[in-house]
């Protein structure tokens, strides 16, 4: 059928449900972000244990009633970024505008009139979805987006056609170095969520992050330095209900090979986490892996 992706015939009638919850007005949809966080914190209590743990080990320095009302901040922000992804599907370019600011776009504007590809390192913060299709819409030059597929159908098929929506190109991941090559002298930003915790056979990078052994994917810095392009950090701060402000941070401007970008990433994060702990991503278990001991990375 013309009006549906590639997908089952079974999932049609959800399809139609999300795009036409996806019409409401948002402050219609955050009534639902409320409901949603009383079901998903009270009665199922969605990866509780999780969050809290990552919290507790994360600042070690706070009390117990700290951590829990960081917890509670985070879930009603959480559930305010779901009903804000579904929102997308529908929301328009003006809306878009509105509703994310980039206060320095400035410097993303000078490296891209160069000529040059930027790669910004964002994160699980705030409203990561928003993002890119905000850069898409107010950049004047194009937005790609590096992703991983989902697994399951539906979802890969509604998330592709609403992250593109507003004109954004999308990256699969396993697809990156042969993109970037074939489009190494075409100026554009490229966005890419630098905070994802690599397969333990992938990990080449180890750090001390929010107190903790922590690994990061290398990605942006191998592609950086590659390819000789600058990289900017993004900073997403929450405004108001709806409402963010982004800001560009160097990390690179593309032109040394000694740069560590990845760690100043890690440091980048973790400032803009301690200075409001409740918007980034705590239900993933971020340190399931463990670093190894010395004798064992020399065997």
């Amino acid at each position: 059928m013309k009006n549906y992706p590639n997908i089952p015939f079974l999932y049609y009638p959800l399809w139609l449900l999300l795009k036409g919850l996806s019409l409401l007005p948002l402050p219609v949809l955050y009534l639902l972000s409320d409901c949603l966080y009383f079901i998903v914190y009270y009665v199922a209590g969605y990866r509780k244990k999780v969050v809290l743990s990552n919290l507790r080990n994360a600042f070690p320095e706070k009390s117990d009633p700290e951590i829990r009302l960081i917890a509670k901040d985070f879930y009603k922000q959480f559930t305010d970024v779901v009903v804000e992804i579904l929102k997308l599907r529908s929301m328009g370019a003006a809306e878009m505008r509105r509703r994310i600011v980039f206060s320095n776009q400035e410097l993303l504007d000078d490296f891209v009139q160069q000529g040059k590809t930027v790669i910004t390192m964002g994160s699980h913060s705030c409203n990561w979805e928003w993002v890119l299709s905000a850069g898409a819409v107010q950049f004047g030059f194009p937005a790609h987006g590096i992703y991983k597929p989902l697994n399951n159908p539906f979802f890969e098929a509604f998330m592709l056609t609403t992250r593109s929506k507003l004109g954004a190109g999308l990256i699969k991941m396993k697809d990156t170095l042969r993109d970037f090559a074939a489009h190494r002298n075409m100026p554009r930003v490229v966005a890419m969520l630098s905070d994802q915790t690599p397969l333990k056979s992938e990990i080449t990078f180890w750090t001390t992050f929010l107190h903790q052994d922590t690994p990061f994917y290398e990605g942006a810095e191998k592609l950086a330095k590659k390819f000789r392009y600058p990289v900017l950090f993004l900073d997403v701060k929450r405004s108001r209900r709806g409402y963010y402000t982004l800001t560009f941070e160097v990390i690179s401007d593309g032109t040394s090979d000694t740069v560590p970008i990845t760690e100043i990433f890690a440091k980048k994060l973790e400032a803009a986490i301690r200075r409001a702990p409740a918007n980034y991503l705590w239900t993933h278990k971020r340190w399931k892996h463990k670093r190894p001991k010395a004798a064992e990375l020399e065997s």
